[in-house]
């Protein structure tokens, strides 16, 4: 078989493209995945349609380098075409072994550790009460804002949030199994004055079951049963750019784990809470072998006169 023959038709690549979509179940990966693939489209007919192969994809790789992606967003892209070629092995599309060679193209290594973005107390605190609770919005964004930041969930996480996660366990509330990426489920406590801000906002708008964010029309009226994780994106977005704040959705989550372990919290106890696979993950996460605030340069005894 030639490597011409085994090259899908662009109808069949949109329906393995499909497929891979299909296979996912974070909205956030589907849109990821989703640009990937339409930019190696794109370049592909670009390149003359030269053929799927592991020399094809080596290009395409090097290309991504040289025009100055970081390294996540360049293995994030070769994660999606690992995943197209496997899909269309599967479907009879590509020769197996090609797919597998294909799958051998190795992603670009990443040295040290980025840190991101987080808050410090006082910023988290102006954050949760930037809304006015006394509207119907405020009420809903404080709470928003509030389980994000004293919980650590993600927004998506954010977004299902129903009443019957809410439930009381040892003496606490908590947010009850709670299912998370990689279909993952964890039990994480509440801090008190967050589920006071869900009882503001839940009896202010008069729910009492289903889901407990919900979607506004203009005029401060619900128009919906449920919001969108960019919804709960655009929350975050519209106090933190009030406060001139350089902090999104997913920096809440930092702020969550930074400010736990500055208050003294267990690792282990913020790894269960944030539904990390491993300790390692959330050292990553917080930077923890990096000391920021009392840091190798504050021991120079240097001065400018």
């Amino acid at each position: 078989m030639t490597q011409q023959a085994l090259i899908p038709t662009e109808q069949q690549q949109r329906e393995i493209a499909n497929l891979v979509l299909d296979s996912l179940d974070s909205e956030h990966s589907k849109r990821a995945y989703g640009k990937a693939l339409s930019d190696f489209a794109i370049w592909y007919e670009e390149q003359g349609r030269p053929g799927l192969s592991k020399r094809t994809v080596q290009r395409y790789k090097a290309m991504l380098a040289e025009s100055g992606l970081s390294p996540a967003t360049v293995n994030l892209r070769l994660s999606a075409i690992r995943k197209l070629v496997t899909e269309a092995a599967d479907n009879g599309l590509l020769d197996p072994n090609v797919a597998a060679a294909i799958g051998r193209v190795k992603g670009i290594k990443t040295a040290g550790v980025r840190l991101g973005n987080w808050l410090d107390r006082e910023q988290a605190q102006a954050l949760i009460n930037a809304p006015n609770p006394r509207t119907l919005k405020g009420a809903r964004d404080r709470a928003i804002l509030a389980i994000l930041i004293g919980t650590g969930i993600r927004r998506s996480e954010a977004a299902r949030l129903a009443f019957d996660h809410i439930q009381q366990r040892e003496g606490r509330w908590v947010i009850l199994n709670l299912v998370g990426k990689r279909k993952r489920i964890r039990t994480i406590p509440m801090p008190s004055w967050a589920k006071a801000a869900i009882d503001h906002w839940t009896a202010k708008a008069g729910i009492s079951e289903g889901r407990i964010f919900r979607s506004f029309r203009r005029g401060d009226r619900i128009s919906g049963q449920s919001m969108t994780a960019q919804a709960i994106y655009d929350v975050v977005k519209e106090y933190s750019e009030a406060l001139d704040l350089d902090v999104a959705a997913h920096d809440t989550r930092r702020t969550y784990a930074k400010l736990a372990e500055k208050g003294g919290a267990d690792l282990r106890q913020i790894q269960l809470s944030l539904g990390h696979a491993s300790i390692k993950t959330t050292e990553r996460y917080l930077g923890t072998e990096q000391d920021l605030v009392d840091a190798p340069c504050d021991r120079l005894g240097l001065r400018l006169e």
